[in-house]
């Protein structure tokens, strides 16, 4: 029924996780797929070969989004093989632990740059290319931190709340040229960003238990709301922030 055939999609931090889900899920649907990654080249090869074999076209671009000239020199790499961009999914970013007053101020910038300075400079290259054509889908992964804060991740925290505020505005601002701009929310999600905790004694059974569906989601699961939110059924949603937790936190 979700088609989207034709298209061409950029997906920043599509080589794991919920990037490699969304690559793999929009090429069933249709589209070609570009996936940016900075370190795992073997990873992107393979989604590559993944996205390859369901007929897609796919590129892999290597650069540091939180690096201005390098999400342009990108940008210029993918106009120049495609001559499109109708989908940007901002994806990359990273979650580290952060206790407030014992915090170095590295950590914090290193944080804001990855989490929301790169949303920022892809976003800001992007959006031309979106207006000329006056049609455009955005999809920003912020997170249930965004929401309601999390302790001892209060840098992870605020960056995610940013991108929510961030999504809202560009909402606002670009409805007119037709594009539409949303977010999604995860929580917990089973992806090589939480391997670490949930290999600690107890602690992935603590997460389910805390979680009213009582599990915890493949990255799958949030790719599909990423999905809806760009294909025709979501045509009159802009500005909104898609809850991909369980129900762990319920919103109004």
């Amino acid at each position: 029924m979700i088609s989207l055939e034709g298209k061409k999609a950029l997906i920043t931090g599509g080589s794991r996780g919920i990037g490699r889900a969304t690559a793999i899920l929009f090429a069933r649907a249709g589209a070609d797929v570009a996936i940016n990654f900075l370190s795992q080249e073997q990873a992107a090869l393979e989604v590559i070969q993944k996205v390859n074999e369901l007929g897609r076209d796919c590129l892999a671009l290597k650069a540091d989004i939180s690096q201005k000239n390098q999400v342009e020199e990108m940008m210029e790499t993918l106009l120049h093989d495609w001559n499109q961009i109708d989908i940007l999914v901002n994806n990359a970013g990273i979650w580290t632990y952060g206790e407030i007053g014992n915090m170095d101020s590295a950590i914090w910038d290193e944080t804001m740059r990855l989490n929301l300075d790169a949303v920022f400079f892809v976003c800001n290259t992007v959006v031309p290319v979106m207006k000329a054509k006056k049609k455009g889908w955005i999809v920003n992964v912020s997170s249930t931190a965004g929401v309601r804060g999390e302790a001892l991740h209060s840098h992870y925290a605020a960056s995610k709340g940013a991108i929510i505020s961030f999504t809202k505005s560009l909402a606002a601002e670009l409805a007119a040229v037709g594009i539409r701009v949303n977010c999604v929310a995860p929580g917990w999600v089973d992806t090589e960003m939480c391997e670490d905790v949930f290999n600690t004694p107890g602690f992935r059974q603590k997460v389910e238990d805390s979680i009213p569906l009582k599990r915890i989601p493949p990255p799958e699961d949030v790719a599909g709301p990423i999905l809806f939110l760009v294909s025709d059924l979501a045509r009159h949603i802009t500005g909104e922030v898609v809850n991909v937790n369980g129900g762990s936190v319920l919103c109004a």
